[in-house]
């Protein structure tokens, strides 16, 4: 169901009906919302037309509005009653029995529920962890893991053709220092006595990968290493720290279709190809022994280096030369999730993607830091890795489902908090475990009725108008108003709309549940809410679904 959408299509042919009677007079139709009502006395919707169109109709608001009340024409039964407030909304009030429509449709749907063809035929990349191969994944990681797989979710259950992709930048001197460090704790373990670089990583990790190179075999590096001893060291430790990131990732429910080597741009000579369209359009040019982009005539703040006096190209050349890459493999739209510190960055690229013709396609999404709490007391562990909070120690700590859940409560630019305590406790402060639990009782209960010997009969919507109560008409509407979220979430990019709305109706559910019974010997209205509770347990499975998260038959 589209409540909004409907409502919005019936004010729509009311105001053609009423210009093409000669109560109206307009142009074309302006923008208008239809929204929620803040209040249940002021209805279920409501819509601002009447203001936006009174200018156009040079008639006050409120004759406007009555004009297109006069000519609703909606279907039987559907509307409870419409009214004018203030100085020109219209108020709609939905007639309790059009609700129970929903019901049907989840029955209809089933697990489909909630999906839409929204964004049929377009072809989406979604970007995203994308860690430098030089360290285990961190927490941060793992909030970044998180958005840019329920993102994937949301825009494949809207129609979406989607590809999630990791970059895996193996080039330049993040290797060479990784590296580096390598061989200088392989230089400890044979006894040497050294001073660790400071621009080395400094990680525990890097002594296990020493210990580990030792063991499977490699022999200890000579006390005068050669740049290409150095290089063969980091790739040997770019790999086996990749294939851990590989393995972190898949423990923590994410996969990707494509991961994408920078050794990829070179070898495909792709940096170059990305120079010579620049060149092309205009937008390069030489100053100092550099070459530069003209990245202030996209809103920029400075041009960009991106070949430096001695010939070696930037990070930024890279990064145009692998957008040119993604756009050239057929995406309408590409999504790039970075961290926070990336803020700087963003400009940039959207610069050279506004250069290169793919204005408006491309979206960077940043996400914010995590604040690791225990008992709301700030926290630290070490275990792997070094300084920092691995996402390892953590999915070991919480387990996935927390910990995907967690990092999705809220928005990607706000900073989250996220205690390892209440992400462990069985109680309804721990998010994951209150919405999950919905869903478990659920199952619980139509186990019950099976224990009882109480079947769900054949589907029959004549019982639904035995669903009188203020709590089943509210989740009824949630019900009805899911597959439109659904819509929302994916056009703004914004999973965490779900893990609000499943919040909610948990929350609803909860309650319900506590107040009356499920299974009594009223047949007709046990009947009705075992088809109400099913509607709730198809969405609360399939919002979780998108975020990642099990949905539990038993807990």
């Amino acid at each position: 169901m589209h409540i909004k959408k409907t409502i919005r299509d019936l004010i729509a042919a009311s105001a053609e009906r009423a210009r093409a009677a000669g109560q109206l007079a307009f142009d074309t139709l302006p923008a208008f919302e239809v929204e929620a009502a803040k209040h249940p006395e002021h209805g279920d919707l409501a819509t601002n037309l009447a203001l936006v169109l009174a200018k156009q109709a040079r008639r006050p608001p409120r004759q406007v509005a009555q004009a297109i009340i006069d000519r609703l024409a909606a279907p039987e039964g559907m509307l409870r009653k419409v009214e004018i407030a203030g100085p020109g909304f219209i108020n709609f009030f939905i007639a309790d029995a059009f609700w129970y429509q929903v019901i049907t449709e989840i029955h209809r749907l089933g697990p489909a529920y909630g999906n839409s063809e929204m964004g049929a035929g377009v072809k989406v990349q979604v970007e995203f962890v994308s860690a430098n191969p030089t360290g285990p994944l961190h927490i941060g990681h793992g909030r970044g893991a998180a958005l840019g797989d329920a993102l994937a979710n949301l825009l494949s259950a809207t129609g979406h053709t989607v590809e999630r992709e990791y970059y895996i930048n193996d080039v330049g001197n993040q290797i060479l220092t990784l590296g580096k460090s390598l061989y200088f704790r392989l230089r400890e373990l044979a006894g040497a006595a050294v001073e660790f670089p400071a621009d080395g990583y400094q990680g525990d990790y890097m002594k296990d990968l020493a210990r580990d190179y030792l063991a499977a075999g490699h022999a200890a590096p000579g006390p005068e290493p050669q740049a290409d001893d150095l290089l063969r060291l980091g790739r040997y430790a770019g790999d086996v720290i990749l294939a851990g990131i590989k393995h972190d990732l898949d423990d923590f429910g994410v996969t990707f279709d494509t991961w994408f080597s920078e050794t990829e741009l070179y070898r495909q000579h792709l940096v170059d190809q990305g120079f010579a369209r620049l060149k092309e359009l205009g937008y390069l040019y030489e100053a100092d022994g550099a070459l530069w982009f003209k990245a202030t005539e996209f809103g920029d703040e400075k041009d960009r280096v991106v070949r430096r006096r001695n010939g070696a190209t930037t990070y930024f050349a890279s990064d145009v030369a692998y957008h040119l890459h993604k756009f050239r493999r057929g995406f309408d739209r590409v999504v790039d999730i970075w961290g926070a510190d990336h803020h700087g960055y963003a400009p940039r690229l959207q610069a050279a993607a506004q250069a290169l013709g793919f204005t408006g396609r491309l979206q960077v999404i940043l996400v914010q830091l995590v604040s690791l709490l225990r008992q709301g007391e700030p926290v630290a562990m070490t275990t792997r890795g070094g300084a920092f909070v691995t996402l390892r120690e953590v999915i070991d700590e919480v387990g996935k489902d927390a910990a995907r859940f967690i990092f999705l409560t809220r928005r990607p630019d706000a900073q989250l908090e996220f205690d390892l305590e209440v992400a462990k406790q069985q109680s309804s402060d721990n998010p994951v475990y209150y919405v999950q639990y919905a869903h478990a009782r659920l199952a619980s209960v139509f186990r019950q009725a099976a224990a009882q010997g109480i079947e769900v009969e054949e589907f029959d919507p004549a019982r639904f108008s035995r669903l009188t109560l203020p709590e089943e008409l509210a989740i009824l509407k949630m019900l009805a108003n899911y597959p439109e979220l659904v819509e929302v979430a994916a056009r703004h990019l914004e999973p965490h709309r779900i893990t609000y709305f499943l919040t909610e109706l948990a929350a609803q559910l909860h309650s319900y549940y506590y107040k009356h019974r499920f299974i009594s010997d009223d047949v007709e209205l046990t009947q009705a809410r075992f088809w109400l509770v099913s509607g709730v347990k198809t969405v609360l499975a399939h919002g979780l679904g998108i975020l990642g998260v099990e949905a539990p038959e038993t807990m």
